[in-house]
């Protein structure tokens, strides 16, 4: 594959739990599989105030429409992590797995910062192993003779 059309080089691959660091802030990768095989959430902390907290970045849980055991097994793992990880801060490839535009309203209105929000750290988790559930169940139906 050639996004945009250039090679990009592979210098490493990175695996479960490995740091890489960036300008003073380190991140831990976190294999979590689920709309993509090698889908990778991301964690870090950050400063407000004076006050630490934990960060995530959510890759995509969206479970894919073939069910296979590999990726039955590779969908609870990753549900479990994402569920386990130190989260005050929810952030993801999507907005809508954080609620983004909301907080980013309320934000603008001013007062406590909306992103910071542990109760939400699992939303994606929670409504992505409900299809994930649905998905198992239709095809287990559809199985049936």
């Amino acid at each position: 594959m050639k996004p945009g059309g250039k090679e990009h080089p592979i210098d490493k691959i990175l695996h479960d739990g490995e740091q890489v660091s960036l300008g003073g802030t380190t991140l831990v990768a976190h294999l979590t599989a689920g709309h993509t095989r090698g889908c990778t959430t991301w964690t870090t902390t950050a400063v407000e105030e004076g006050k630490t907290y934990n960060v995530m970045f959510g890759c995509s849980l969206r479970p894919p429409a073939a069910l296979t055991p590999a990726v039955i097994e590779e969908f609870t793992r990753s549900i479990k992590k994402v569920r386990a990880l130190p989260c005050d801060v929810q952030l993801g490839d999507h907005g809508a797995q954080y609620n983004m535009q909301d907080k980013f309203a309320k934000l603008k209105a001013g007062g406590p910062n909306p992103f910071i929000d542990p109760a939400s750290c699992t939303l994606e988790a929670d409504v992505q192993e409900a299809m994930f559930h649905a998905i198992m169940a239709e095809q287990q139906k559809a199985a049936r003779p």
